[in-house]
């Protein structure tokens, strides 16, 4: 299953035209809000070029990259939390996606309107954040009820967990999300089962005007205090990322062919599209790495966290192989490219032979012996 973010903020912020540069699904977009209803999905495919130097040596006749799947979530307005503006059917899509993109207009075009009157990215932001946080409060009132029945009858998981949820409530009615709550290891059930829209980790796409690309302006700095402030008061000490795109240019560069997009992007003072940054952060965004299969047949990037065991790698490819699993043939990547190909690197005595508490790590290129 790829890995699925959630392209979220106000109506006419840019959503449907970022969108569309990444998919060929074709969005609509209009000067107007709720030009998106249904969440219109794009799968995206995560640019790396550790595949190509791969499929290149192997002569691979098939190329398969991991992907990242978008789904373009229709605009939220204040009150979307109590079903203003369809807010409940966009709040349920966003409730299924991994990590959420919020993208925040930084540009000012008087033939744009905005659904606010002006361009205020703090009070954008603000305005999503609050309504994904009063939606959360519902979850977490509806599950102290529940808890509060246990710890009256003096149930010590009950007990335990009505401090945690009462606690996580007061966090939230301060305006705080949940990812900056203080979750212990004990909680990771309750957290699971909350599955809190605020909980999800989240990027910031600062939409710009092109002339104000590849640093950003005024606006985009006061988007990066936002994420700076919530990165101070994490537990995990980590701000959310903040990537300067221009949809526009963004759109305009998805229908160039691939020969000319690099000259585009130098125009522009860019070493790669907005989106493939985008991309890319999404992906470190959740902790995740790729491992390689290559051979002749085709060479293909596989998705999993940091901190994978080999079997369980292995699983990603067919469940036989984690259930048959007996050793993982391992060569990091950067061997293997210096060396040229895989019999290179076994007559230099480089190929590693790893077991079932191998750890695998980003750019392992892996044959997996097994048998059922």
């Amino acid at each position: 299953m790829a890995l699925q973010v959630g392209i979220v903020g106000l109506p006419n912020v840019g959503k449907s035209t970022l969108f569309n540069a990444v998919s060929a699904a074709g969005a609509e977009a209009a000067n107007y809000p709720f030009a998106t209803i249904e969440p219109n999905v794009g799968v995206v495919a995560l640019r790396d070029e550790r595949l190509d130097t791969l499929a290149r040596l192997n002569r691979s006749a098939k190329v398969v990259p991991t992907s990242v799947e978008f789904l373009d979530i229709a605009g939220l307005v204040k009150g979307a939390s109590q079903g203003e503006g369809l807010g409940n059917q966009f709040l349920s899509h966003i409730r299924e996606v991994d990590a959420i993109v919020h993208v925040v207009r930084c540009f000012d075009d008087p033939d744009i309107v905005h659904v606010d009157g002006s361009v205020d990215p703090v009070r954008d932001i603000e305005v999503i954040d609050t309504e994904l946080i009063l939606k959360d409060l519902e979850t977490v009132e509806k599950r102290a009820q529940r808890s509060g029945k246990a710890a009256r009858v003096g149930d010590k998981d009950g007990m335990r967990e009505a401090e945690v949820v009462a606690a996580l409530s007061a966090h939230l009615e301060g305006g705080s999300p949940a990812r900056t709550f203080a979750f212990t290891e004990d909680d990771r059930v309750l957290r699971r089962e909350l599955a809190l829209l605020t909980d999800k980790p989240v990027l910031y796409a600062a939409n710009v005007a092109e002339s104000d690309l590849p640093d950003g302006n005024a606006y985009v700095d006061q988007v990066r205090a936002v994420a700076e402030k919530e990165g101070a008061t994490s537990t995990t000490g980590m701000s959310p990322g903040v990537i300067v795109v221009c949809a526009e240019a963004e759109a305009q560069i998805s229908e160039l062919p691939e020969d000319e997009r690099a000259e585009f992007l130098s125009d522009l003072g860019l070493e790669r599209s907005g989106l493939d940054q985008l991309v890319h952060a999404a992906y470190r965004l959740l902790g995740l790495i790729t491992f390689f299969t290559s051979g002749p047949q085709e060479t293909r990037a596989w998705t999993v966290r940091q901190g994978t065991k080999a079997p369980q790698a292995a699983g990603k490819i067919h469940g036989d192989i984690e259930r048959g699993f007996i050793r993982a043939e391992t060569i990091s990547y950067g061997v293997y490219a210096e060396l040229g190909g895989e019999q290179a690197v076994k007559d230099a005595g480089k190929l590693r032979v790893e077991g079932k508490d191998y750890i695998v790590q980003d750019g392992d290129v892996m044959h997996f012996r097994f048998n059922v």
